[in-house]
């Protein structure tokens, strides 16, 4: 089996000064996780890798670069998927973990369950050894909090939606893994999750079809089980390409949704979509000298 990774750094309408840096970034991580493959690196730890770079880096709404909620505060949700098993973990709404894809990955193999939230979530970080940081605000999103705060005192409304990192890669033994992690929307309401930790909407592992992580407009995405959808389509014959741009289309036509998939069948071979202004994303498979990608 030919090893495979494709990356995405979200689905949205990226404004021109973070198009250069994004396109820069997903590159990086692409070729950080194809570096694991070639290593003889299982998916699910490419998948985690490149993950955790686009946290690190302050450019995406994940880790360190996101979001800040309606009380100033940032919140993180992230989820990671093997395909073999079905194996998965998620974390919801934690606060001060640079990391949330480890944390969800440890959540898969350090527990019995798949989802943990909030304090809960925060305090099996503690128990698994994670530092808890004071802050991971930046700048560029306090600065963002102040004009979504002015704007939602005088309309009782904001306009602006937030983008997610996400990853799928396929190993030399045809396993697949995903992987998804955001700080959500801009100004969202404490508690507010969206489908990036929900297996079957932000993401979907099964090496029997593929793999897939999605971004967008989080609420959407949820009302159709999109990653689940793109399986779906694979398991019916479609490539990657095409099951990736039939569910974008389902998302569109039925509930007038916006966002984008990332998507990897069980051949290896790779497929995205989206119908929203830009989508930052980057691809590798073996056999190429450098990652291709796009915003």
């Amino acid at each position: 089996m030919k090893r495979a990774v494709i990356v995405h750094g979200g689905a949205w309408k990226i404004p021109k000064e973070l198009q250069k840096p994004s396109r820069k970034g997903v590159k990086e991580s692409a070729r950080l996780a194809m570096k694991c493959l070639m290593n003889n690196g299982s998916a699910l730890d490419a998948v985690e890798l490149a993950v955790r770079y686009l946290e690190d880096n302050p450019h995406f709404d994940a880790g360190t670069g996101s979001v800040l909620n309606a009380e100033g505060e940032v919140e993180l949700d992230a989820a990671i998927m093997e395909g073999k098993t079905l194996n998965a973990g998620a974390i919801a709404a934690v606060r001060n973990i640079k990391n949330p894809i480890s944390l969800a990955r440890s959540v898969m193999e350090n527990s019995n369950y798949v989802l943990l939230v909030g304090r809960g979530a925060n305090k099996f970080a503690t128990h698994q050894g994670y530092e808890i940081f004071t802050s991971l605000k930046v700048r560029r999103e306090t600065e963002r909090w102040k004009r979504l705060h002015k704007e939602y005192k005088e309309t009782m409304k904001f306009s602006e939606i937030g983008g997610t990192v996400g990853a799928v890669a396929i190993d030399a033994t045809g396993n697949i893994a995903a992987a998804t992690s955001t700080g959500g929307v801009p100004f969202k309401p404490p508690g507010r999750v969206g489908d990036s930790c929900l297996i079957g909407s932000g993401l979907y592992a099964d090496n029997e079809v593929g793999g897939v992580s999605a971004t967008g407009d989080g609420e959407s995405i949820m009302k159709i089980a999109l990653s689940k959808v793109v399986c779906e389509y694979l398991g019916k014959g479609l490539n990657a390409e095409k099951a990736a741009q039939e569910s974008v289309k389902l998302l569109e036509n039925r509930i007038d949704g916006r966002g984008g998939v990332i998507v990897i069948d069980k051949g290896g071979d790779i497929g995205l979509s989206y119908n929203t202004p830009k989508m930052a994303c980057a691809y590798m498979k073996e056999g190429m000298d450098k990652p291709e990608s796009q915003v």
